[in-house]
């Protein structure tokens, strides 16, 4: 079989929201492009012109948290100095003709990962990745506790410029807000309109769909196989309590997504058992996609049930989740015109080279 054979020409659709739509073109992966440049990572420990390192405290806010305690502090929480959302003005919403304004009201923090100031996130303990997402969660329960009127807390990292970093110190950031991100309240509404058709969990079933299915689909005419679904062949990584899975419909080529395997719809319910797992898991995850493109740019956010009395009833139908999205090439106009991205590997073939990577046994 040729190349030409074996290349994938495809639309696939996003089955969390089937509005979403993904072009899986390998043949694109041959022609002259652009790639985002990668990181040439500042690994120092510590940068004295840096305000995210120990001994310049004063160059930030006056921080809201540090762990385990602000002179030895390994993780530090700070107001975000240039707040894209902020308490600081409050205006009442408005409404002109058919343009609508809603104050721009909630919170805007920076975590400060960890106090080294070039550690990767694939580099730290699991130990401090475990205390990195307690703190996560407990910030968060924070916030929809101090204010009835934040719907929302996204929790994400940047990382290198492409990616929206500022700064090259490891952190990352929280913004509350009065209004639940469209792409999460799209995946709210799909998933509990999956829910009232099937008494099932969209996320479960594709959780259960990649542990236990296999398939294989043949041309009516000719009798060869058009396409082989083998057991597992989107799992990149597994752990007691969760699973690191390759999107069918990738909208970045080395995207992951982790989830709890047992049903979870909110991040606050999660134990320290289950973050000591995650952390391992994580920092597995992320040691893979290092050692197959080491130095991309990525952005990680996490993606939870909203809270408020709209989204009490969808614990049943939603599924956290940390989506993991490297930016390994720039969109082209065709992307930013269309909404429909375009991916130049298959996750079948990305996910098979990040199974590949040969990890230390830890265990041992």
């Amino acid at each position: 079989m040729s190349d030409e054979q074996k290349s994938v020409r495809e639309i696939r659709i996003n089955p969390i929201v089937p509005t979403e739509s993904v072009l899986v073109s390998t043949a694109r992966g041959m022609r002259p492009r652009k790639a985002e440049e990668k990181v040439d990572r500042d690994t120092r420990a510590h940068v004295e012109t840096c305000p995210f390192c120990k001994g310049n405290e004063e160059k930030t806010p006056p921080e809201i948290l540090a762990f385990p305690d602000p002179e030895n502090w390994e993780i530090r929480i700070v107001p975000n100095l240039f707040p894209v959302l902020g308490d600081d003005n409050p205006q009442t919403g408005i409404t002109f003709g058919l343009q609508q304004v809603i104050d721009g009201y909630g919170r805007h923090e920076v975590i400060i990962d960890n106090a080294s100031h070039g550690i990767a996130i694939h580099e730290m303990e699991k130990e401090h990745l475990q205390n990195l997402f307690s703190i996560y969660r407990q910030r968060m329960q924070e916030l929809y506790e101090s204010d009835p009127r934040l719907k929302y807390v996204l929790v994400f990292k940047n990382f290198g410029p492409a990616a929206g970093a500022s700064i090259p110190h490891t952190h990352s950031q929280i913004i509350a807000t009065p209004v639940v991100p469209q792409n999460v309240e799209d995946e709210v509404i799909n998933s509990r309109q999956y829910h009232a058709k099937y008494n099932q969990c969209v996320f479960c079933s594709l959780i259960d769909e990649a542990l236990t299915y296999e398939a294989t689909i043949y041309d009516r005419e000719s009798g060869e196989i058009r396409r082989k679904i083998d057991v597992g062949q989107y799992v990149v990584e597994r752990s007691r309590h969760f699973v690191a899975i390759k999107p069918f419909a990738s909208r970045y080529e080395w995207e992951l997504h982790i989830l709890p395997l047992d049903h979870q719809a909110d991040f606050l319910q999660v134990t320290a058992d289950q973050l000591e797992d995650f952390a391992q898991l994580l920092k597995r995850t992320m040691q893979r996609l290092d050692k197959v493109i080491g130095g991309a740019q990525y952005n990680f956010f996490l993606h939870s049930k909203p809270h408020g009395k709209d989204y009490e009833n969808c614990n049943e139908s939603y599924h956290w989740h940390l989506e993991i999205c490297p930016r390994t090439s720039i969109p082209t106009g065709f992307e930013l015109g269309s909404g429909l991205f375009v991916s130049t590997i298959s996750p079948e073939d990305a996910a098979s080279a990040l199974r590949a990577v040969e990890l230390p046994d830890e265990s041992a």
